[in-house]
């Protein structure tokens, strides 16, 4: 008998993609997890029915979340994720040698116990990194604890309904103003530009109306809603567009390059349209 997987990412589309079986099952504290052997991509982790990464192209979201900031803030030295308990965001960071402190702010305890044991290539960075600080807990309240402190934050949070709903607020976004230095750089991610563009043009609204500089910025990412999917960027004072190749570190990945570095802020032209006030 053939089993499926399928996630309904809106009241009329979904994906499906064949499993061999599944790892791991569980109800957690905050929602539903489960770890599945799929046939197209490897190692699948679920959260609330929605695909948050697999082995196969998790490295798009995680080096395109992650670089853009790095590379377009001079001199990173303290990096906090929030959210992003799979690890993958945390390893992109410690391949830049600036950086000294990172920190992974995550509510859930158990996504990041079920991603060291069953997606270790992901979570390689969790353990045995000094660098690396794990903090479990809400990560809004640790971010209001912790002004002027960071000069690049991550939020690499699930959709926006359950325990991340509160990462697309504007609240939310001021008490990250805050939290970074004078100079610092927030990237969020933003869904698809398809079937989300009412929250793309809400989120852009806010983080403009704080942030000198607010860009947005898409990937091709085969397993989330459409496939196509936006990253927005707020910068205090660096535009991730002035930056030139030769400032861009060199690093070991599989999607960014120097090139794409400023080729992914080119926009379509429909995406282009939402972000006209």
């Amino acid at each position: 008998m053939e089993l499926w997987y399928t996630e309904k990412q809106t009241e009329n589309h979904g994906i499906t993609t064949k499993i061999s079986k599944t790892l791991h099952s569980e109800q957690t504290d905050y929602q539903k997890l489960d770890i599945i052997e799929t046939e197209q991509f490897g190692t699948m982790l679920v959260l609330d029915g929605m695909v948050m990464t697999t082995d196969i192209d998790e490295f798009v979201y995680h080096e395109m979340i992650t670089h853009v900031a790095l590379n377009t803030h001079p001199n990173p030295q303290r990096v906090l994720v929030v959210g992003g308990g799979d690890g993958g965001a945390i390893r992109e960071i410690v391949k830049h040698s600036s950086v000294q402190e990172a920190i992974l702010a995550e509510i859930d305890q158990r996504v990041i116990d079920t991603s060291i044991e069953y997606l270790p290539e992901i979570a390689s960075a969790l353990t045995g990194n000094p660098r690396v600080k794990l903090m479990v807990g809400d990560g809004i309240k640790f971010i209001r604890d912790h002004q002027n402190r960071f000069d690049v934050i991550i939020v690499d949070s699930t959709e926006p309904i359950g325990p991340a709903e509160g990462l697309f607020a504007k609240s939310f976004y001021e008490e990250l103003y805050g939290a970074l230095k004078e100079d610092g750089i927030m990237v969020a991610q933003t869904e698809s530009p398809w079937f989300n563009q009412d929250l793309i043009k809400r989120v852009f609204r806010d983080i403009k109306s704080l942030f000198a500089i607010t860009r947005l910025y898409t990937v091709s990412i085969p397993t989330y809603p459409s496939g196509l999917w936006s990253f927005t960027i707020g910068s205090k004072k660096y535009d991730p567009l002035n930056v030139s190749e030769a400032e861009i570190a060199e690093l070991s990945t599989k999607y960014y390059t120097k090139e794409l570095h400023k080729a992914a802020f080119v926009l379509p032209k429909f995406v282009e349209e939402l972000l006209k006030d």
